[in-house]
């Protein structure tokens, strides 16, 4: 069955870290937007990061078929340098057991997930190719403002130069925040790029799994708290910017007060209005071929959403 044109909107919270952080400010969450704003953000080059990372982890073989290796990674020769990305691409097709076939775009199409899904430019000596990506993310902000706590720490184990001496440790962190990105699946580059419904269903589970399983310190602790995936019948056709809405709860004031929230228990996400344009009297429904979703059960929700709600991975 080909892919259909479709739409992902995905939340998440952390606690304790900064998911993404801004390189060109101490390393303190990205800010896109103004400073009066005070909501933050997350690139789409770190969700993907999330995903190719779970399906690296979860078929580090290349899974069914030798179909899900992953071209854009870190992997390092035995002398600790890193492959470039033709040897990359060599080593997939070597594991595919497909380093002997002429057209060697399409054998790394149908061997590389992140090919097929995320898109690639692929220039090196004698190969050419670029190809875009069916599935695009928008950035991730947060539902409401942040302010991050400026903190610091010592560590006992001194390094080289300190002579004996502990090192002090700085960081910016944030107690709590919530997120919220969008996504989109174009149809027609799908089937150009030989993208299917399997490796729709990968992303998804990718989305949802791979938020747990990248994990590190600096990163915080992460939760998915609701997916949701739209398919259309018009492969040309799309709603558009889902996540305008849905609104956390509370509003604005109290996340710069003097006790904003910090667990899950203490919001709520009203999805009132998302289900208003995608339910059964809303103007596009005739665009709409299936609704599903997926809901981490610590998240409360108000009102309900259509479609298929979907058993967590």
């Amino acid at each position: 069955m080909a892919v259909a044109t479709g739409e992902i909107l995905f939340v998440k919270c952390v606690k304790d870290g900064i998911p993404n952080r801004d390189p060109l400010n101490d390393s303190d969450a990205r800010r896109i937007f103004g400073e009066e704003d005070g909501r933050i953000s997350l690139s789409d080059v770190s969700i993907k990061r999330d995903v190719r990372d779970y399906v690296m982890a979860k078929y580090p073989d290349g899974g069914p078929g030798k179909r899900y290796f992953v071209w854009c990674r870190e992997e390092r020769a035995p002398d600790g340098k890193l492959y470039d990305r033709k040897k990359l691409a060599d080593l997939i097709l070597e594991r595919a057991g497909r380093d002997k076939e002429v057209n060697k775009e399409k054998a790394l199409l149908e061997s590389a997930f992140d090919m097929r899904v995320f898109g690639a430019v692929f220039s090196v000596k004698d190969q050419n190719f670029h190809r875009t990506g069916p599935v695009q993310f928008g950035w991730a902000h947060s539902l409401h403002p942040v302010e991050t706590k400026y903190v610091q720490g010592t560590v006992v184990m001194p390094s080289d130069d300190e002579a004996g001496q502990g090192s002090i440790w700085i960081t910016y962190i944030l107690p709590f925040a919530v997120f919220a990105m969008p996504g989109v699946i174009n149809a027609t580059i799908a089937m150009e790029n030989n993208m299917t419904d399997d490796d729709v269903e990968l992303l998804l589970e990718g989305l949802w799994k791979g938020t747990l399983y990248r994990q590190a310190r600096g990163r915080g602790l992460q939760q998915p708290l609701l997916l949701v995936h739209v398919e259309y019948n018009d492969p040309f056709f799309r709603i558009g910017y889902l996540e305008d809405y849905i609104a956390l709860e509370p509003e604005k004031e109290q996340w710069l007060g003097g006790s904003p929230p910090t667990q899950l228990s203490e919001v709520a996400l009203d999805v009132r209005r998302l289900a208003s344009v995608l339910g059964s009297e809303s103007p596009f429904a005739k665009k709409i071929k299936r609704v599903r979703w997926w809901k981490n059960p610590e998240l409360t929700l108000k009102g309900e959403l259509p479609g298929i709600e979907s058993k967590v991975w």
